[in-house]
């Protein structure tokens, strides 16, 4: 027998192109909810689905309370290389605030999707786009050392020292362990192999106002 209770605890929506379902809800309201929101928000799939399940906690989401959520997004194309089909594969498994959390990896993995765009931007020698994507990273997470420091490197590789080096000052204030990396990245072929110019980067902590 199938009882009122039972009946609000799991469900599912099928629209245009999309689907939702849901078990173990406090009520009936969280699939609708999912699907309305999926339907109104603009932005790309991952957008869309934050947004779903956004709206499905508001609503009242997982009868047992928050724990957990996870995200994967895939390109239309297959190439049968997951690390590039994957834009997105993420998970918070234990957390007070999941959807909080997941957002915040979101943003970062969209940060790195940046990177990696400007690092083959670099491969094709188009420097004015790898700078756009490396700038665009920046943007999501300006706080990220790494953004920055590879975003100098390569600067440098471009020739434009100059313009490296307050990047390179900013990162080594934030943690000095990457001007202790600096010196090690001409052997691995990932800056020129010339002494003055490491020398020079690994000044750029003293340069120009504090």
């Amino acid at each position: 027998m199938t009882g009122k209770n039972d009946i609000e605890a799991a469900g599912h929506f099928v629209g245009k192109d999309f689907s939702v379902q849901a078990n173990l809800m406090l009520n009936a309201k969280v699939w609708p909810a999912m699907a309305r929101a999926f339907e109104n928000t603009k932005g790309d799939l991952a957008d869309r689905m934050l947004a779903a399940m956004d709206a499905a906690q508001a609503v009242g989401g997982d009868i047992r309370g928050r724990q957990s959520a996870a995200l994967i997004v895939v390109t239309g194309k297959p190439t049968g290389m997951s690390w590039k089909d994957r834009l997105f594969d993420l998970r918070v498994d234990d957390s007070a605030e999941p959807l909080q959390e997941l957002r915040r990896l979101v943003t970062l993995q969209r940060a790195y999707n940046h990177m990696n765009a400007g690092d083959l931007a670099v491969e094709k020698k188009d420097n004015e786009g790898a700078l756009r994507e490396y700038s665009a990273a920046e943007k999501l997470v300006p706080d990220n050392a790494e953004m920055i420091y590879w975003h100098a490197v390569a600067l440098v590789n471009m020739g434009r020292v100059d313009e490296s080096l307050l990047l390179f000052r900013k990162v080594f204030a934030m943690d000095k362990n990457w001007a202790t990396l600096t010196p090690r990245l001409p052997k691995a072929g990932l800056l020129p192999n010339d002494v003055k110019l490491i020398e020079r980067i690994l000044s750029a902590p003293t340069l120009g106002p504090k």
